[in-house]
């Protein structure tokens, strides 16, 4: 038996080894806007410049009384997008996951901690990956 999860928990660890060591150059993925976001962007930056250009300016207030009064106001928020820093969603959760797993799996496994450490460590860093790469997804980080 313990041949046998030894086997396992290697030829897992050669697996996520050969699928995480790519030879081949990324290549470009060409995605479709199915929600219009690309055209609401483009429309509010049209928009931004417009009223960029037309900024009333304020009048100052005089003693006398007006019947008819006008307000404006204008806001330009202007985002910039900058490149993310630091560990995505998905390598936090993954890495939480592996260490939570491993001490989980020492824990459960009292005949043999160490493997028990280690199949833990994989499936817990799975199960976390999974779930922080779907963040990921949610917030626009991919």
């Amino acid at each position: 038996m313990k041949k046998f999860i030894l086997f396992i928990t290697i030829t897992a660890a050669i697996a996520v080894a050969m699928t995480a060591c790519n030879s081949h150059p990324a290549q470009q993925v060409s995605y479709v806007d199915t929600t219009g976001f690309a055209q609401f962007q483009a429309w509010k930056a049209m928009n931004d410049q417009q009223t960029t250009a037309v900024v009333p300016v304020a009048k100052k207030r005089t003693s006398t009384v007006n019947k008819s009064s006008s307000m404006s106001s204008s806001t330009t928020n202007s985002a910039m997008t900058t490149k993310k820093k630091g560990w995505s969603k998905g390598a936090k959760y993954a890495a939480i996951g592996g260490g939570s797993g491993a001490v989980l799996g020492a824990v459960i496994n009292k005949r043999n901690r160490v493997a028990g450490g280690v199949v833990g460590a994989i499936l817990g860093g799975g199960i976390g990956y999974v779930f922080g790469h779907s963040k990921d997804k949610k917030d626009g980080r991919l």
